[in-house]
């Protein structure tokens, strides 16, 4: 006969089974911002100021084409992602999206006018959407490519994703036909188009993790330099420097110059730790990230 202890663990084994835990909240995190200067390859940071106030989560940052904004995703005590916007000059926050789904990672369009966003729909599936920023409705951009995780626009219709799935792939697809195919395979989430060129960056996984150009015409790659260990969030310069961060400290990269990572300063006085989505304004003057606090 089996003990009591056994059938009591037999039961809260079944029962775990069929009621799956809820999915945790994303970790807390707040979104920094800097000055930035990049002379003669050198460059300087400025002290790091924390513009997000929430206690929870924070991130994804954008800045908007003149610079004088950043949008970026919060949670709030209605466990809701939103997108919303920060004023650089005002140092004011609001919010522009409050919809039952979730919206991640906004962007705005080329063109402007509207942000892309991966929307988390009523039944789970993450795709790519548009989001007027003034009057209008809610439109898909890619009806059938999902789970949509990451993106970036390379020109007014020409994409770079990263599509959920094992493994994870990259894809290049085109918003005005909704055709996308895939390109590589176990892609980071730091998706970039390089500056002055028609060409995309990302981090390959799929070895040692490297950050490679990808050129859309051909869809051939090549690879630029490996990351810092452990670190797979990035952005450039408007010149085409590389700036990474690991820890609380801050490195960069510059590509055909440079032969490894040199150290740009250590934020860790103005209580930064752990840096990871990073954005360079358009002028290449800011540079915001996302710390954990």
């Amino acid at each position: 006969m089996r003990s009591a202890l056994v059938i009591a663990a037999t039961l809260s084994t079944v029962a775990s089974a069929q009621t799956p835990s809820p999915t945790p909240p994303p970790p807390a995190a707040d979104i920094y911002l800097t000055t930035l200067e990049v002379a003669a390859g050198r460059v300087q940071i400025g002290d790091a100021a924390r513009v997000t106030d929430w206690k929870g989560y924070d991130n994804q940052p954008a800045f908007s084409p003149d610079g004088a904004a950043l949008f970026y995703t919060s949670i709030r005590e209605d466990g809701q992602a939103d997108s919303y916007r920060y004023a650089i000059a005002e140092k004011t926050t609001t919010r522009v999206t409050s919809t039952p789904e979730g919206e991640f990672s906004p962007t705005v369009v080329p063109g402007g006018g509207a942000l892309s966003v991966i929307r988390t729909e009523a039944d789970g599936t993450q795709r790519l959407w548009r989001m007027p920023l003034g009057p209008g409705e809610p439109s898909l951009i890619l009806k059938d490519v999902k789970p949509v995780g990451y993106h970036a626009w390379l020109d007014s219709r020409t994409l770079v994703l990263f599509v959920l799935g094992s493994p994870a792939t990259l894809q290049l697809a085109n918003a005005t036909t909704g055709a996308s195919e895939v390109v590589g395979s176990n892609p980071g989430r730091s998706l970039h188009r390089i500056p002055g060129t028609t060409r995309a960056s990302f981090v390959d996984k799929s070895g040692v993790w490297t950050i490679r150009s990808l050129d859309p015409a051909t869809k051939k790659t090549e690879p630029i330099v490996a990351t810092l260990d452990g670190s797979e969030d990035y952005d450039w310069t408007p010149s085409g420097l590389l700036i990474m961060g690991q820890g609380s400290k801050l490195f960069a990269y510059r590509p055909g110059k440079d032969t490894t990572w040199r150290f740009v300063a250590d934020l860790s006085g103005s209580g930064v730790r752990q840096i990871t989505r990073l954005a360079v304004s358009p002028k290449g003057d800011r540079l915001a990230f996302v710390g954990a606090p």
